[in-house]
């Protein structure tokens, strides 16, 4: 049976901060579209267990799962996601309807007092919950201790104040959305350090048969970033990797060129195998980006099977 609809469309997001900020963009534009909206909070198993890497309890879709739960329940009408918490196959029935302009994608340091990566003492204590951080940081800096940091931005933050760290990892995008951009120390170059795949997107899930909600929020899809993700996801996809697994990459539009670069590290940074391309987009961008990123993925695989635990 189906639920009574609202006469204002229903956004779940997640209770932090930066996902409010996210929420409240999409609210923000859909309302300037004429279409009323309302939000609802949704408590995620990311948000709940805070004393462990994700990555012991799951990765990928403890931020996302209780969402798609009420999407499918009908208790919410859409959903919004930073889309790095996104895993590639999503629950039938529910699609990525639009992808909001993407912000800068690169990681930053934030540190006590040194400048760069490379002025941090050895043996100096870095702040992160991120196995792809973890590791590219020790393949830059192998000296260093990688400590476990769980929490929000402000949560991060206080724990480099303390002094329990002398610098942390975080992403340029979040930092930025909140308006916590002058903490930067250092911009780390996406060249020669690879982003989370998808990192900086904020997308919108929603019931594909639901035509009402579709239609609004549609009109919300940046198209570049969308073929940006076709590619970056679907490179995700064909790797298959755990949730333990360091993958990165980024997909970069420019015109109708699309230049990717992807790569799996070794957990403890010893390794790593990379690839890359760039290709002409045609009529059908979406699909073409999707099958390029595919094939870097399917042609990285055995080179990074050790790696992905297949």
């Amino acid at each position: 049976m189906l639920m009574p609809q609202s006469s204002s469309l229903r956004i779940g997001t997640r209770a932090s901060k930066l996902a409010r900020v996210q929420a409240d963009t999409v609210a923000r534009l859909l309302t300037e579209g004429g279409t009323a909206c309302e939000t609802i909070l949704v408590k995620t198993t990311g948000d709940r267990i805070l004393d462990r890497p994700l990555a012991d309890v799951g990765g990928k879709g403890l931020f996302t799962k209780e969402l798609e739960e009420a999407l499918l329940r009908e208790t919410v009408d859409l959903a919004v996601h930073s889309m790095k918490d996104v895993p590639t196959a999503l629950p039938d029935g529910l699609g990525i309807a639009a992808m909001l302009p993407r912000e800068n994608p690169a990681d930053v340091l934030i540190a006590k007092t040194a400048r760069t990566l490379s002025d941090l003492p050895k043996g100096a204590r870095v702040g992160t919950s991120s196995v792809r951080r973890k590791a590219q940081l020790l393949r830059a800096r192998p000296d260093i201790e990688c400590v476990l940091l769980r929490g929000n931005v402000d949560t991060r933050l206080a724990k480099l104040a303390a002094g329990e760290m002398d610098a942390i990892l975080l992403a340029m995008s979040g930092l930025k959305r909140l308006g916590l951009a002058d903490r930067v120390t250092c911009v780390l170059d996406t060249d020669e350090w690879l982003p989370s795949l998808a990192q900086g997107a904020v997308g919108i899930e929603i019931r594909m048969a639901d035509m009402r909600t579709a239609s609004p929020v549609a009109l919300l899809d940046h198209p570049q970033t969308s073929v940006a993700l076709a590619c970056e996801r679907a490179f995700q996809g064909a790797l298959d990797g755990s949730c333990r697994t360091p993958i990165a990459g980024l997909a970069i539009i420019e015109g109708s060129r699309l230049s990717f670069r992807g790569e799996v590290v070794a957990p403890d940074g010893s390794a790593f195998a990379e690839t890359a391309f760039k290709i002409e987009l045609g009529s059908e961008p979406m699909k073409e980006a999707a099958k390029a990123g595919r094939n870097a993925g399917a042609e990285l695989r055995p080179r990074a099977a050790h790696w992905l635990g297949l």
